[in-house]
């Protein structure tokens, strides 16, 4: 599941991307939102012949090529104004995008923030940030 946020004035084309990549790589997507402030949640809807079931985590295949598509994904997110999310934070999952979305100064100034906190790095270590 992602979290993403766009502006409320490029929801309607936000979703139509969505729904695009997802017929685009033959994988289903199903978007709720929170539309009064333009997050959204676009869910990767997994076979669970591939080990999606709620009592086996997805096989290392299946994991792989969802994280390709949703690789190719991403860069829409900036380009609609976008950013990688509204509500959850930043993680393992998406710290691979943080500088190219936010830019390299703003980067630069959260992760002296983060270092001025937590001098030790021992604050949620191994996140983004």
């Amino acid at each position: 599941m992602e979290d993403i946020t766009v502006p409320r004035s490029r929801l309607a084309e936000a979703v139509r991307e969505i729904r695009e990549i997802s017929a685009r790589h033959d994988v289903p997507v199903f978007t709720i939102a929170h539309a009064a402030d333009g997050n959204l949640h676009p869910i990767i809807v997994v076979d669970p012949a591939l080990g999606s079931s709620s009592s086996t985590p997805p096989s290392a295949g299946c994991r792989t090529r969802c994280g390709k598509r949703r690789a190719r994904s991403s860069p829409w997110r900036p380009r609609l104004g976008g950013t990688l999310t509204g509500e959850h934070g930043v993680g393992v999952l998406k710290r691979q995008w943080v500088a190219e979305v936010l830019g390299p100064a703003a980067h630069a100034v959260q992760r002296r923030i983060k270092e001025a906190l937590d001098p030790r790095g021992i604050l949620n270590p191994g996140k983004a940030l």
